[in-house]
């Protein structure tokens, strides 16, 4: 059974699992997950709590033995068990499997992992956990789905924000969950319970945003210039090398040039795409794109790549900076001729 982060109150609120996993890359979600988890336990009279840490040289006998011994004074256990490296090896890939098919109904057991490659999430011993517990992805907020993410954090502390005043806090902590908390428990320090005003907003929040340069790519498929110049500059001030943001807005339009080549020879928008192996939420985005751009200005903006790819190299003058900045206006408000 799978939940998002959201859905766990609820989910809890009707009793618990005997087995809940929780993964993914967002600390902030996944202690807070945790967290929620344990009190449930506690409330619900899982009193005794024993931490198990699976790093090199873990017995994973003591799993075993762990959830089917319980101490003197408690009838009702949890096991709280952390996987740092998410890769439990053979021994303990096989233990989890076992461990999974036969739970005790007096132990709750908690099982937290980092993020998962594509490998893990499809093996054995974590497919078995998937099927005998509840696994929680703990995975970053998109931007669009940011405002709502704060709209409920502000309502839990009896505070609210208009739709742009939303927005513009979740460009400034984009990226940043934890920052996110931080900037939002801040509000309910300096401003009193009701409605906060976008001057209330602006002259407390600090940006704080994470910049990364597929978030950048991101923009310029989505064809948003204001968030494409806003990520730029972010990574410029961060001093994030040239060379890499030149490297990834570059394989974006080769894919688009492969899928609109593709697309001319057989008119099929699906098998383009999964040819150029697009998949997951960036299908969407060059999907988005596609309907804009046209083979013609897709061959326009490779040859423009080319030349700051000399820029960079410095066999040609320029501000690369200037010309990145350039490429993504050109791209992102770009029209299929």
């Amino acid at each position: 059974m799978k939940l998002s982060e959201g859905d766990l109150p609820h989910h809890l609120a009707q009793g618990l699992a005997p087995l809940y996993v929780i993964h993914g890359e967002v600390l902030l979600l996944a202690i807070e997950a945790a967290d929620a988890i344990r009190a449930a336990a506690r409330s619900a009279g899982f009193i005794e709590r024993e931490v198990l840490i699976a790093e090199p040289g873990f017995k994973w006998a003591e799993l075993r033995n762990s959830a089917q011994s319980l101490s003197l004074f408690s009838t009702r256990k949890l096991v709280d068990l952390r996987i740092p490296s998410g890769k439990p090896g053979v021994e303990g890939a096989q233990t989890l499997l076992n461990y999974s098919q036969n739970l005790n109904a007096d132990t709750v057991t908690l099982i937290s992992l980092p993020r998962l490659d594509k490998a893990a999430l499809g093996s054995k011993w974590f497919t078995a956990l998937s099927a005998q517990g509840v696994v929680i992805a703990t995975e970053e907020v998109a931007l669009n789905a940011l405002p709502a993410w704060i709209a409920n954090r502000l309502k839990r502390q009896n505070q609210s924000a208009d739709t742009d005043t939303l927005m513009f806090l979740a460009e400034r902590v984009e990226g940043n969950l934890l920052a996110a908390y931080q900037e939002i428990q801040k509000l309910a320090l300096l401003f009193p319970a009701g409605p906060l005003s976008f001057e209330q907003m602006q002259s407390s929040v600090m940006d704080v945003a994470r910049y990364d340069v597929f978030k950048l790519s991101e923009a310029m498929l989505a064809g948003d210039v204001a968030r494409y110049a806003h990520i730029l500059d972010g990574l410029r001030a961060e001093g994030t090398a040239t060379v890499l943001i030149l490297w990834t807005l570059t394989e974006d339009i080769r894919t688009l040039n492969k899928v609109l080549r593709a697309m001319q020879q057989n008119g099929n928008l699906p098998s383009a795409l999964r040819d150029a192996r697009v998949w997951g939420t960036r299908q969407k985005l060059v999907e988005r794109a596609v309907r804009r751009f046209s083979p013609i200005v897709a061959e326009r903006a490779l040859r423009q790549v080319a030349h700051l790819d000399k820029v960079v190299k410095g066999l040609r003058r320029g501000n690369i900076w200037d010309e990145l900045l350039q490429l993504g206006i050109r791209c992102s408000n770009v029209k299929a001729t």
